[in-house]
C-alpha cells in the first residue's frame, strides 16, 4: 500500500521533536515515579472524591469556558477579515485539540492554517494574531501567579523542594518571575513595533545588522507581522471586548479548578477548604509549566505544574493522596474534554485528521499577504 504523503511528511518533517517529546515524557514520568508520586493514583485514594462534582465540572469547561476561550480571537482578526463566531469557535477547538495531539505546540499552526484554507484570511496574518493571543495569555496568567505569589498565604514553613520533583520552590518562584518579564518584554517590543514601526524597524536593522543584515532583516519582518496581531488596540471596542472575553475565561478556568479541588477532597492540613485564590496560583503556575515545550497530551508536563502549585499551599502528606487525585481528575477531564470537543468540530465541518497534518505544511509566508491583508 502507497504511504500517504502528507502523513509521511509531517512525521518526517518533525521526527526529531516526536523522539526529543517521548525523551522527555520518560523522563518527567519516571522522575515522578521515583519520587512516590503516580500518574494513576491507586484506587483507594479516590474515597474522598464527590464524583458528582465531575460531570458539572466538565460542562463547565466545555460549555462557557471553552466557549469564550475560542471565540476571543474574533477581536484579533477583525482587522483583516469579519470571520463569522460560528467558523472561529470551530477552528478554535480543532486547534486547541491539535495543540494537545501533537508535540512541542506544534498544534499552534493548526488554526492559521484552517482559516487560510478557506480564503479568509492569510496564514502569517492569521499567525500574527495567534501569537498575540498566546502573548496576552501568557502575561495574563504570569500577572495572576504573581499577584498569587504576593498575595495568597502559603504554607510555613515552605518547603525546600517540590513535591516529587527535584528541583527548589525558589526555582519555580524564580521561574514565575522570569515568565512573567519575558511576556511583559514580548508585548513591550510587539507594541513598540506597532506604535512606532518606523523607529524599531530601523533600531532592529542597526543592532542585529552588526551581526548580519540579513537575520536583522529577517527579524524586522517577524516582529512587524507579529505587530499586526495588535491591530485590535485600534479599535477601544474591540479591544475591551478581547480582554473582557479573556478575564471570563481564566476566572472561569479558577473557578472550576477551586470547585473540582473541593470535589477531589483537596484540604489544608487543619481540614480547611481550598481558597480561590490558592486556585488562581495553581492554575498560574500550570500555565506557565505547560508552556514548556512537551508530550503529546501534556503528559508528566500538566502533573509537574500541578505538583508545583499545590507545593505552595499544602502539606506534601496531603498531596501525595488527595493532591495525587485532584492532578489526575484535571488532567483527565480537561484533555478529554479538549480532544473530543475538537473532534466533534472538525468532523461537524467536515474535516479529517489529514487536515491537522497538512497543517503544518502551511508556509510561514503566504504569497496571497498582498490580497489578503
Amino acid at each position: 500500500m502507497a504511504e500517504d504523503p502528507v502523513k509521511a511528511g509531517f512525521f518526517r518533517r518533525h521526527a526529531g521533536r516526536f523522539i526529543a517529546s517521548l525523551v522527555l515524557t520518560v523522563g518527567v514520568i519516571w522522575g515522578l515515579r521515583h519520587s512516590g508520586l503516580d500518574l494513576i493514583p491507586p484506587w483507594s485514594a479516590f474515597d474522598h472524591v464527590r464524583w458528582w462534582t465531575i460531570p458539572v465540572y466538565l460542562l463547565c469547561f466545555v460549555a462557557p469556558m471553552s466557549y469564550f476561550r475560542a471565540v476571543r480571537w474574533r477581536f484579533l482578526l477583525r482587522r483583516v477579515a469579519e470571520v463569522p463566531r460560528s467558523r472561529v469557535l470551530r477552528v478554535s477547538l480543532v486547534g486547541f485539540a491539535a495543540i494537545l495531539m501533537l508535540p512541542f505546540r506544534l498544534g499552534e499552526f493548526v488554526r492559521p492554517a484552517m482559516l487560510r484554507e478557506k480564503g479568509k484570511i492569510s496564514f502569517s496574518a492569521a499567525t500574527g494574531s495567534v501569537i498575540a493571543d498566546r502573548v496576552v495569555d501568557g502575561l495574563y496568567l504570569s500577572t495572576v501567579l504573581a499577584i498569587a505569589i504576593l498575595l495568597v498565604p502559603t504554607v510555613h514553613p515552605l518547603p525546600e523542594r517540590i513535591v516529587g520533583l527535584p528541583v527548589t520552590t525558589m526555582q519555580v518562584r524564580g521561574y514565575a518571575w522570569v515568565t512573567l518579564a519575558g511576556f511583559a518584554g514580548a508585548l513591550g517590543t510587539i507594541a513598540v513595533y506597532f506604535f512606532a514601526r518606523k523607529f524599531a524597524h530601523l533600531a532592529t536593522i542597526k543592532v542585529f545588522g552588526l551581526f548580519s543584515k540579513k537575520l536583522a532583516e529577517r527579524l524586522a519582518h517577524e516582529a512587524e507581522r507579529l505587530a499586526d496581531g495588535l491591530d485590535v488596540l485600534r479599535s477601544p471596542r474591540d479591544a475591551g471586548g478581547f480582554l473582557f472575553e479573556t478575564t471570563l475565561y481564566w476566572m472561569i478556568n479558577a473557578a472550576g479548578m477551586w470547585f473540582l479541588a473541593w470535589g477531589s477532597g483537596l484540604t489544608h492540613a487543619d481540614g480547611s477548604l481550598p481558597t480561590f485564590g490558592e486556585a488562581c496560583g495553581m492554575m498560574g503556575m500550570l500555565g506557565i509549566t505547560i508552556l514548556i515545550p512537551g508530550p503529546p497530551g501534556l503528559l508528566g508536563i500538566f502533573q509537574a505544574g500541578m505538583f508545583c502549585g499545590m507545593t505552595f499551599y499544602y502539606p506534601e502528606a496531603i498531596i501525595r493522596e488527595h493532591g495525587a487525585v485532584y492532578a489526575f481528575l484535571l488532567f483527565v477531564t480537561q484533555v478529554s474534554a479538549t480532544i473530543l470537543a475538537g473532534g466533534v468540530a472538525l468532523f461537524s465541518g467536515h474535516g479529517s485528521l489529514k487536515d491537522i497534518a497538512a497543517a503544518d505544511a502551511s508556509p510561514t509566508e503566504d504569497k496571497d499577504d498582498k490580497g489578503d491583508d
